[in-house]
């Protein structure tokens, strides 16, 4: 198991980092890269799905964006405690048909000593958009890192 640091217990600018390391990673959609963020036998509940282990994750992820179109997401850090992050998202994305998403969501997370997530769960509300009402269009440029997400 590769150890990703910082470790817990974590300090403001730990979390911060740890928030920014997995919008990054989810934003290249690559299921393989973000998986490795997780402990081999993580837990997640996402929406009304667990999912349990990194090939399931995988398998998860590979689902996900075939039918979620030009994903693209934002994090930002609720609070911290211990091992514990509290995270607040949203993401962008377009259906099949051409219908565009915006899915507001709270993650709870857990990790490990070697600074992987072990437990995951996200709620996750889903809202019709117009494609002229989008605000998130692929990964945030590092200027806009830390950015306050808007509420709606």
């Amino acid at each position: 198991m590769n150890p990703r640091p910082p470790f817990p217990p974590f300090d403001e600018q730990a979390a911060r980092q740890k928030v920014q390391a997995a919008e990054d990673a989810w934003n290249t959609r690559d299921p393989e890269r973000v998986s490795l963020a997780y402990t081999p036998d993580s837990v997640w509940r996402n929406r009304d799905q667990y999912v349990v282990g990194r090939p399931r994750i995988v398998e998860f992820l590979r689902a996900k964006w075939e039918r979620e179109l030009d994903y693209a997401l934002r994090k930002e850090l609720w609070g911290f405690r211990g091992n514990r992050i509290g995270v607040r998202f949203q993401y962008e994305c377009r259906d099949a048909d051409g219908q565009w998403w915006r899915s507001y969501g709270n993650e709870l997370w857990e990790f490990s000593e070697e600074g992987l997530l072990r437990r995951r769960e996200a709620s996750i509300n889903d809202v019709r958009i117009d494609a002229s009402e989008r605000r998130v269009f692929g990964p945030r440029p590092e200027s806009e890192h830390g950015l306050l997400l808007p509420v709606f």
